[in-house]
């Protein structure tokens, strides 16, 4: 089964969680054991899991994303001013794969997904394949 998830960043940089979406999908779709393949389809954001229960640690991993490659001041040579989000997206990667059983993602405890948003706001497509 394919669908789109539609998630928006308000922010240049953000890390925007969607677990929720993506289990309610799941829900929807009555499989009850696989994996869910999630695909974001933008070369300025990314994809990852991580620790939702601390706002501290998206908060943390933005601002070492932004230490390490800032937008400007680098002799970046790309006309957009952009360049730092292509890099920050494909550090962070642009899927993630995660298995399910008894039609529940197998999250960790403390574990959700993100949207890395590096070139936001905006509207986001991410393709989601449940197997």
């Amino acid at each position: 089964m394919l669908c789109v998830l539609k998630v928006r960043s308000r922010e240049r940089e953000e890390l925007v969680e969607f677990t929720e979406e993506v289990q309610q999908k799941l829900t929807a779709s009555g499989e009850q054991e696989g994996v869910v393949v999630l695909y974001v389809q933008h070369t300025t954001a990314g994809l990852t899991v991580n620790e939702n229960a601390d706002p501290d640690v998206p908060r943390d991993m933005l601002h070492a994303f932004r230490t390490l490659i800032p937008q400007h001041g680098m002799g970046f040579r790309h006309g957009e001013e952009n360049s730092d989000a292509h890099i920050k997206a494909t550090l962070v990667g642009s899927s993630v794969t995660i298995p399910f059983a008894e039609g529940k993602l197998l999250l960790g405890r403390w574990q959700g997904i993100f949207l890395g948003e590096f070139d936001g706001g905006r509207e986001r497509q991410v393709i989601m394949i449940i197997r």
